[in-house]
């Protein structure tokens, strides 16, 4: 059943089709789309969490993610983010280096999970920075089920929940959770039960209610009104708005 559901959804995403952009990945832009506050007219601190769709046909299915942080009065961003092929020249698949928060990956423009600003976000920085030290995966990489950018970013937002970042469905690889078989939800909230990310459920006040088939996650969030659906994300109110509203 699970094979069927899985060749179902990519035959519907070759006949569809989506926006990813199609172009070099040498050549393909990486320029700040605006979501984030220019660090040099911001003295306060802040903190987002960012995803946008991974190059290549993977974008129809997934998004990579990442973990923003300006402390207060710093000039520039830094981003927390793993990078699969750093293994190829690197023992570590964790990047932390100073980049635009809201830079495009590879062409495709971000979306934004969560954003905290002035003293709430400044206390947030050292754990974010902690949790991204400690990631125990940071020798390995897999696309799917994980670990991966995604599984890192769960890593960090289950031990800050105070940031309530709802990662979308399609961050595969944010339920997977190692040997473990409970955990809290990525969010860092509510509890999750997983199969080493092949199979999850999830019941939180920040995600809803989320059940993952083999890296397919569908959902739905009352707290947040929100359909969530493999390939196509999360359907709701865009949470941008929300977050520039506040």
């Amino acid at each position: 059943m699970a094979f069927f559901l899985f060749a179902a959804l990519t035959l519907l995403a070759l006949m569809v089709g989506r926006s990813v952009i199609a172009q070099d990945w040498r050549s393909a832009s990486k320029e700040s789309v605006g979501l984030a506050p220019d660090p040099a007219a911001t003295p306060e601190a802040v903190v987002q969490v960012y995803g946008a769709r991974t190059w290549g046909w993977r974008g129809n299915f997934g998004v990579h993610t990442w973990v923003a942080v300006k402390p207060e009065t710093a000039l520039a961003y830094t981003v927390y983010e793993v990078i699969g092929w750093r293994l190829r020249w690197s023992d570590t698949v964790v990047a932390i280096h100073k980049r635009a928060a809201d830079a495009r990956w590879y062409g495709n423009a971000p979306e934004l999970y969560a954003d905290k600003r002035g003293a709430e976000a400044e206390k947030l920085i050292p754990r974010i920075d902690a949790a991204a030290r400690a990631y125990p995966h940071a020798k390995e990489y897999s696309a799917w089920p994980g670990p991966n950018s995604n599984t890192f970013t769960a890593w960090i937002t289950r031990a800050v929940p105070e940031l309530e970042a709802d990662l979308p469905p399609t961050a595969i690889g944010k339920d997977y959770l190692g040997d473990s078989l409970f955990g809290s939800a990525p969010s860092g909230s509510g509890m999750q039960i997983s199969l080493g990310g092949l199979f999850a459920l999830t019941a939180s006040g920040v995600e809803g209610l989320e059940l993952n088939l083999l890296g397919l996650t569908f959902g739905i969030n009352p707290f947040d009104p929100a359909l969530k659906l493999p390939l196509v994300g999360r359907l709701g109110p865009a949470r941008r708005d929300l977050f520039l509203s506040n």
